[in-house]
């Protein structure tokens, strides 16, 4: 069964396969599904609310021990299940994948990048959404299983735990665990006993307010759209967040709201390069301007002061 949403009672939480869907459909570039990712960021209302759940009822994942590894799942189009003997008739076949342009290991360093870019938009989806946050262990450092997706009859380096990968992808490590930090940071970002209702905050900020490129034209009706920005009210004296979010493979302008009396700071830019991906709290630069040019495929995050 796919009951999602529809258990009885209020103690379950559950595995959000829709969130994994919609996520890896935005990530890989598919167009229109900006609505299905906006209520995956906000704790999935139309799975929860109207049964009386809330969003700690949502266990939020990409991954998991089933299926494609975070590296795979932008290393790879279809699955390579062969050694589970099998006939590779094994394992899922849609995946919902991308391999940004070469199947497998690739010496092209533009290819890693974008695919290092696609793990941490994936990432940062995961960990700016409301409800419960579940990472695979091994993301964090770019694990791989070689493009299998059913690797539970493998007792292999298929299936093992290389710790080296700590320092191989020691960049990946700090990012995944900075953005940990940043989600622990802004309590706005993990509200799990309420859905966003529009109520303001001390600064008259809403809760959350849906964009586009365009300020409050977020195109749900859009079915070219790949692009969606939302400004989330702080709790408290906390900072407001603006979020960008470009799915597109071409850079695009985004409008920033004026917040009275705060001054927007980059916090997270998933197209830069590690430590300027994701910058220390306090240590942020002052973003000057009325707009932001968001790099194809990448995703920034303002923060107000």
């Amino acid at each position: 069964m796919y009951e999602i949403g529809s258990f009885p009672g209020y103690r379950w939480s559950e595995w959000n396969g829709k969130f994994r869907d919609d996520i890896r459909s935005f990530v890989k570039g598919d167009p229109g599904i900006v609505k299905n990712v906006a209520l995956r960021i906000s704790g999935s209302p139309d799975l929860y609310q109207e049964n009386h759940h809330l969003p700690v009822s949502g266990i939020n994942f990409v991954t998991c021990h089933d299926g494609f590894t975070l590296n795979d799942l932008v290393s790879y189009n279809e699955k390579h299940n062969i050694d589970n003997g099998e006939h590779n008739n094994d394992g899922i076949n849609d995946n919902l994948s991308w391999n940004c342009g070469v199947e497998g290991p690739t010496n092209d360093p533009q290819i890693e990048q974008l695919r290092k870019q696609q793990i941490k938009n994936f990432l940062t989806l995961l960990m700016i959404s409301q409800g419960v946050p579940m990472l695979l262990g091994g993301d964090e450092m770019q694990r791989t299983q070689n493009g299998n997706n059913n690797a539970y009859c493998q007792d292999s380096e298929i299936s093992w735990f290389d710790w080296g990968l700590t320092e191989k992808s020691a960049d990946m490590v700090r990012f995944c665990s900075s953005l940990i930090n940043f989600r622990k940071q802004n309590h706005a970002l993990h509200q799990g006993y309420r859905f966003f209702d529009g109520s303001l905050n001390n600064r008259g900020i809403k809760d959350i307010d849906w964009h586009g490129c365009i300020l409050n034209e977020p195109g749900w009706d859009d079915p070219d759209a790949r692009a969606l920005a939302c400004t989330i009210g702080g709790i408290g004296d906390e900072p407001d967040l603006h979020v960008m979010m470009n799915m597109y493979w071409e850079p695009l302008d985004f409008e920033i709201p004026v917040i009275d009396g705060r001054s927007w700071y980059k916090a997270i830019d998933t197209a830069a390069s590690s430590p300027e991906d994701i910058v220390e709290s306090g240590s942020e630069m002052a973003f000057i301007g009325e707009g932001c040019t968001v790099k194809g495929r990448s995703i920034v995050i303002l923060i107000s002061r």
